[in-house]
């Protein structure tokens, strides 16, 4: 899908009316698309290059859908930060900056251009390859999991007040879910909330072990990248985040951490510091990436 011609190319920035736009790097891009940067490049089609890109997202002239990828990234997180911050950027990428358009958009896109015909898939004719489309979380796999994961990481405050930490090490109440958090400024909402919260476990939860395991095996040998970033937290703490073949975890590097999995559909497993976490989350910070 990536290597569309000069015409597709030209079709889709010429008249492209930008709705949104996300990074692909390794420290930042969309997990619904896979648990490391190479994974979410390969479902675009696209080479993990060292530096990233930009994908602008909008319709043609037609109203058909258009990713547009673009090696410049600055002025992706130029223009995301400005729109973040509620003040207007016009994102007009150079021609030289573009590197693919692929039909149709890899995320749900909750807004469309005025004065153009609905939203849809550019015509065959034009379009080199089927056209891209959101991973299907209308059921729970590693598409929700990682978006669970990711509304965890947003709103960790909410998720850590319904925890007492006494509760690691005696059967405590269910942990209830907090209301999914829009992916974007621009992207739907859900409905219903992504992970619903079970039994308080501790460190001796069989998948929770497994995770843990593969986690620390993580630092003596380094995974794709991406699998393991570390964000900004409040003080001098880091949010950490790791994922694996059916698992995600989300933790802070001075507090819990908690655990999403495959196979315990809708469940959020939080784990206690106790002895060996600490140690864990450190170690993995050193080697995680972070936005540049």
């Amino acid at each position: 899908m990536a290597g569309t011609d000069d015409e597709a190319v030209a079709a889709a920035d010429d008249a492209l009316y930008v709705l949104t736009a996300v990074l692909l790097t390794p420290a930042q891009f969309p997990s619904v698309l896979g648990d490391d940067y190479p994974e979410a490049c390969a479902a675009l089609g696209l080479a993990p290059r060292a530096d990233g890109y930009g994908l602008v997202l909008g319709q043609d002239g037609a109203g058909a859908r258009w990713t547009v990828v673009i090696d410049d990234v600055s002025l992706v997180a130029v223009a995301i930060a400005s729109w973040d911050c509620g003040m207007e950027y016009e994102l007009s990428p150079d021609e030289r900056a573009v590197v693919a358009a692929l039909p149709g958009w890899p995320l749900a896109v909750a807004v469309a251009a005025p004065g153009v015909p609905a939203p849809h898939d550019p015509a065959p004719d034009v379009a080199d390859g089927p056209p891209l489309s959101p991973p299907d979380t209308g059921i729970w796999g590693p598409a929700q999991r990682r978006l669970g994961a990711d509304e965890i990481a947003l709103q960790w405050a909410a998720w850590r007040e319904q925890i007492n930490d006494e509760e690691f090490t005696t059967p405590g109440p269910s942990a209830k879910a907090a209301e999914a958090s829009p992916q974007s400024r621009e992207t739907e909402e859900t409905a219903e909330p992504l992970v619903e919260g079970g039994n308080v476990p501790h460190s001796g939860h069989r998948g929770v072990r497994r995770v843990l395991a593969e986690a620390r095996a993580y630092v003596d040998s380094p995974p794709p990248l991406g699998r393991v970033r570390s964000s900004f937290a409040p003080g001098d703490a880091r949010t950490l985040r790791a994922d694996g073949p059916g698992w995600s975890l989300v933790a802070r590097t001075d507090d819990i951490a908690f655990v999403l999995l495959d196979d315990e559909p809708g469940e959020v497993l939080p784990v206690g510091r106790g002895p060996e976490l600490p140690g864990l989350l450190e170690a993995l910070d050193k080697m995680a990436v972070r936005p540049s």
